[in-house]
């Protein structure tokens, strides 16, 4: 009678663990790192679930900041608890607690002893932080956000005892470290920079300027792009030689007095109506300033930034935002490697995020926000669908570079650095 009843109990158990289980969703297309999967795509009877999936575990790991920056770590955890949260995977996040590779390690680490197997890392910062622990961990799977080839290869090249020469072609990351269980995901900062410069000439802004962080390649691409959208904006209307975009850069990642200082010379002396400023904190020194002349805009980077813009008293002064597709980055990564189990489509690999509809410019990985940009005659919402569509058919092309500035009809003043 015993075994009959315990073998009643297993069918039981066995038909309710069927009952509740659930089919994930299935991307339109097939995984490619360039163009990850859509995690909006409705679920496919079809399709087996990843039997994998009760497995995974999924830790958010900010860089410096908190998940309530309104930049790189909000967008990130957001995306990630989004989809844990629809899908029933355990979630967590880890703050370290200093700005340091080390400690940025000691909360990987943390969360690893803590069960987690899925690493999620935004920003450059990680760099250090993915080649020390990625070998370690080779059962655990990292992705990590905004980290480049170079990134990754100044951080392994300089572990080595070697000088890197911020060429990556010069150099063979695999000969330095295995990062097989990594996944990073960078952008393509010069589309969206693109699409912000062109927003602010067809806005009615003829005098511009670019206040980067540091001269890093991600920034590098944002003021170039930005450069080439003001430039084609203004040759369309006629007008290149009524334009001018003042470029510098303040050679830190956060805005300081000094800083503040240099932008009120633009703002009160030279006459800019906007600024774009790209690079970490670097933007509330540009804020600051256009606060003490009235009219004054700024262009926001990254995320949209018009809510924290208006937070230090902006309200009204944020144009535009070029912007990354984070929360979406991680979604769709989430969706084809816990669901759909395709962790070797993307293992190993450095995916260049950019544009992958020329329909919906809000299912790219670079964009400007169709709420909060300043939208007018001038520059219209079907204004802007337009030149998605023409940029994702190939009939405007932006040129990547990080050499020299483009070549412009319209005046580019660059003055360097502002801080030695």
């Amino acid at each position: 009678m015993k075994k009959i009843i315990a073998l009643l109990m297993v069918l039981a158990l066995a038909f309710a663990a069927f009952a509740c289980t659930t089919t994930p969703a299935t991307p339109d297309t097939p995984a490619n790192p360039d163009t990850p999967a859509n995690p909006d795509t409705p679920a496919n009877p079809d399709t087996p679930a990843n039997p994998e999936a009760a497995a995974y575990k999924v830790a958010m790991v900010t860089d410096y900041g908190d998940i309530t920056d309104e930049s790189f770590n909000q967008a990130t955890y957001e995306g990630c608890k989004e989809f844990c949260e629809a899908n029933n995977v355990e979630f967590t996040y880890k703050k370290p607690s200093g700005d340091s590779t080390a400690e940025r390690v000691s909360a990987v680490e943390a969360a690893i002893d803590e069960g987690y197997n899925v690493i999620i890392m935004p920003g450059f910062a990680f760099a250090g932080t993915v080649v020390e622990v990625a070998p370690k961990y080779p059962d655990t799977k990292f992705v990590a956000l905004d980290v480049s080839l170079g990134d990754l290869l100044e951080a392994a090249v300089t572990a080595a005892g070697q000088q890197y020469d911020y060429n990556p072609d010069n150099w063979n990351l695999a000969d330095f470290v295995d990062l097989s269980n990594t996944y990073c995901a960078v952008y393509q900062e010069e589309l969206c920079g693109y699409m912000a410069g062109v927003a602010a000439v067809k806005l009615g802004y003829k005098h511009l300027g670019f206040l980067g962080g540091m001269a890093v390649p991600a920034v590098i691409r944002y003021g170039y792009g930005f450069v080439q959208g003001a430039n084609a904006a203004a040759v369309e209307l006629g007008i290149a030689g009524d334009v001018t975009v003042e470029y510098v850069y303040g050679n830190q990642f956060f805005g300081d007095a000094d800083i503040t200082a240099y932008m009120d010379t633009w703002y009160q002396t030279k006459g800019v109506e906007v600024v774009f400023a790209c690079g970490g904190g670097i933007y509330t020194s540009a804020v600051e300033a256009a606060k003490k002349v009235e009219g004054s805009k700024v262009i926001g980077v990254d995320v949209d930034q018009a809510a924290i813009i208006a937070g230090l008293g902006g309200e009204g002064m944020t144009v535009t935002s070029a912007m990354k597709g984070l929360a979406a980055t991680v979604k769709a990564t989430l969706t084809d490697v816990v669901l759909n189990g395709k962790w070797a489509d993307y293992a190993g690999k450095v995916a260049n995020l950019g544009l992958v509809s020329g329909d919906d410019p809000t299912a790219n990985f670079v964009q400007i926000p169709m709420e909060s940009t300043q939208w007018a005659d001038g520059f219209t919402q079907d204004d802007y669908k337009a030149l998605v569509a023409k940029m994702f058919a190939g009939e405007i092309t932006v040129d990547n570079g990080i050499g020299d500035m483009p070549a412009t009809d319209i005046t580019v003043n660059a003055y360097g650095n502002i801080k030695g």
